[in-house]
């Protein structure tokens, strides 16, 4: 995957998202993985610049053998939206709104991590502020979004989670 776009330093400094299940740095609850429900884990976010008029999400794997692997893609989150509740439904729509594309696996919404044996692995969690709405399509993926977004982004933030090992 290209490196991640440009970020207008506007508003940059403010934005965050946290999990409150998984601290910046820690181990990913059982749970969020493919060893356990595979649900999703709640995210929260706050320090929206202002002018975004949508938010996305990816989250990834830069460690997977052989290339950096997308556990989800979510896009067209309403701005004004302060997170995503756990055990967010594998359907293209975000019942609080927004739209989910496609992971690695194939599929559309979240797939937890699923590390092959040995080291763990880095869960990047990575939250983006535009300034404009994408095109739906349940079909996007992380590099469709990330061409889509480019010169669009206001700010963005990231927190990592660790599993495997």
């Amino acid at each position: 995957m290209a490196p991640l776009l440009a970020v207008s330093s506007v508003g940059a400094a403010s934005l965050t998202i946290t999990s409150p299940a998984i601290r910046d740095g820690g181990r990913i609850p059982v749970t969020f993985t493919c060893r356990g429900s595979d649900k999703s884990p709640p995210l929260v976010w706050s320090g929206i610049p202002q002018g975004t008029k949508s938010l996305a999400l990816i989250v990834q794997d830069p460690d997977a053998p052989g290339r950096t692997f997308i556990h989800w893609v979510a896009f067209n989150i309403p701005a004004d939206s302060k997170g995503l509740d756990s055990g967010i439904p594998n359907r293209a729509e975000i019942p609080s709104g927004g739209i989910q594309g496609k992971n690695s696996f194939g599929r559309i919404g979240y797939g937890g991590p699923c590390p092959p044996s040995g080291p763990a692995h880095h869960y990047h969690f990575r939250l983006f502020a535009l300034d404009e709405t994408l095109p739906a399509d349940s079909n996007m993926t992380a590099e469709k979004l990330e061409e889509l977004m480019n010169g669009h982004v206001k700010a963005d933030a990231e927190f990592v989670g660790v599993f495997g090992g």
